[in-house]
């Protein structure tokens, strides 16, 4: 689950490195999605839909970068010229256009875009950016370019997967260590813990830390609890969220353990928990509406009377972001494909003392459901 990240990480970000045939597979596939939604031209900027088509992981500037993809004729990366050099170049996937600072990089855009009637723009494109844009396009109708790109994002390819699936081994991994008591809790602030899992996190080889969550006894009922100064005492919940990003796709585990013997209604609450999750992940197959998941989770939680203490969708698909389509949750009919990535986190949340989630990504298969993480399921009592 997304949270404050922790600011532990290596060098700037990239985009992970594909074969130029990756790239024009996806821009077809682009085009095609185009001529079925009735679009002109995609215009992407900041965010991850124009690496995912192009290579570039745009730095987040004042100063416009975009790839403007035409229906037809080749695509155009509008890039600052100081930032040209980090570019590399996909030779039949787009040209490269360089602006100098005495330039207007959105007349540029214009003119590439001039007489699209509808132009799809990445959800992350800077208000700022659009509003100069405007004013070249009269007349343009603007959409979102999530059923057009987004769409071909939640679908991972078999490379994809495993990426993820490497990504949540690594966090595995440190899981493991907390449940074995290797990594210190009581008398520690739930701030040092963090740092503590972030360092872990880098070590194991992503190149990112999104967000170390650790909150502990009452605070765990916050689901996005900020870890702070208070210390982790003895014979309390200790609810850590985690996760990076690895070669350009996220990882994201929630663990609980005790400090201590765990009490009788921690322990029962516990097991609908655990029960919620495997009833919502043998529910997520090919063909099942996203919303039948989130309903199979709840459905568990509510019946054993914990309904009102679940206040979250149960999960959200995950990839070059940590949160991006499909979401679980009520209303979001989207039948799952093979491909679809995403968590199941379900979680109950009792206001002023105790809190819990159990969260696993997992992948839609042909197969069935499949978990990206295994690290032990229960709650681990832990004396450390």
């Amino acid at each position: 689950m997304e949270a404050v990240a922790v600011g532990c990480q290596t060098g700037v970000m990239s985009a992970p490195a594909l074969d130029t045939a990756v790239y024009l597979d996806r821009m077809a596939n682009v085009r095609a999605a185009m001529v079925e939604h009735d679009i002109d031209t995609v215009l992407l900027s900041v965010g991850q839909d124009m690496p995912y088509l192009s290579g570039y992981l745009a730095m987040p500037l004042e100063r416009l970068t975009m790839l403007v993809v035409p229906k037809d004729g080749a695509a155009t990366m509008v890039i600052p010229e100081l930032e040209a050099a980090r570019v590399v170049e996909q030779p039949g996937v787009f040209d490269l256009l360089p602006w100098s600072e005495t330039d207007d990089p959105s007349a540029l855009v214009g003119k590439l875009a001039a007489g699209s009637q509808r132009v799809a723009i990445g959800d992350q494109m800077w208000a700022r950016f659009l509003v100069e844009l405007i004013p070249h396009l009269p007349g343009t109708t603007f959409e979102r370019s999530v059923d057009v790109v987004g769409a071909l994002r939640m679908r991972k390819d078999e490379a994809e997967v495993e990426a993820l699936a490497a990504a949540g081994a690594a966090v595995d991994k440190i899981a493991g260590e907390l449940q074995r008591g290797e990594i210190p809790l009581v008398g520690r602030t739930e701030a040092e813990v963090s740092n503590h899992l972030g360092r872990r996190i880098v070590e194991e080889g992503h190149q990112k830390v999104n967000f170390a969550i650790v909150a502990a006894g009452e605070n765990a009922s916050s689901p996005h609890h900020h870890p702070g100064d208070r210390v982790i005492r003895e014979n309390e919940i200790v609810l850590t969220d985690f996760g990076g990003t690895m070669d350009g796709y996220c990882s994201d585990t929630t663990r609980c353990v005790f400090t201590g013997e765990v009490p009788s209604d921690v322990a029962e609450a516990y097991e609908v928990l655990h029960e919620a999750q495997q009833a919502a992940t043998r529910s997520a197959v090919v063909g099942a509406a996203c919303q039948d998941v989130d309903r199979a989770a709840r459905s568990v939680i509510s019946d054993a009377g914990y309904g009102e203490y679940f206040i979250h969708r149960t999960g959200h698909g995950i990839g070059l972001e940590a949160h991006e389509d499909p979401y679980i949750v009520e209303g979001n009919e989207l039948p799952l494909e093979a491909g679809h990535a995403f968590s199941i986190e379900p979680g109950i949340y009792v206001p002023g003392r105790w809190g819990m989630r159990l969260e696993d990504i997992a992948v839609a298969t042909a197969d069935g459901c499949r978990p990206l993480n295994n690290s032990d399921r229960g709650l681990v009592s832990v004396d450390a």
